[in-house]
């Protein structure tokens, strides 16, 4: 059986339940946006630029018997020996 309504008094409204739903739910999180912006640590670099190729680094050595000036590749290992090259030289010098 149905609730009967109170006597004498306004027969009462019925609240309405309404669904309500974010619409963030339905949206996709498409944009990978990250920001980038701060000090940068590359000094005198501009952005997107190729790096300056890098000249293999040289020794200065001075030979022992005449006194001229040799430029000479930097060795991989620690013991090497360099020839002058002043034709009339021709001093070996041996480092280790």
């Amino acid at each position: 059986m149905a609730a009967k309504r109170p006597a004498g008094g306004k027969p009462r409204k019925r609240k309405r339940k309404m669904r309500l739903s974010l619409k963030q739910s339905k949206l996709k999180n498409e944009d990978k946006y990250t920001d980038s912006l701060g000090w940068s640590q590359d000094v005198g670099r501009t952005l997107n630029a190729p790096e300056a190729p890098k000249a293999p680094e040289t020794l200065k050595v001075q030979c022992d018997m005449c006194g001229s000036m040799l430029k000479i590749p930097k060795p991989k290992r620690s013991k090497y020996s360099v020839t002058c090259s002043y034709p009339e030289c021709g001093h070996v010098m041996k480092f280790d």
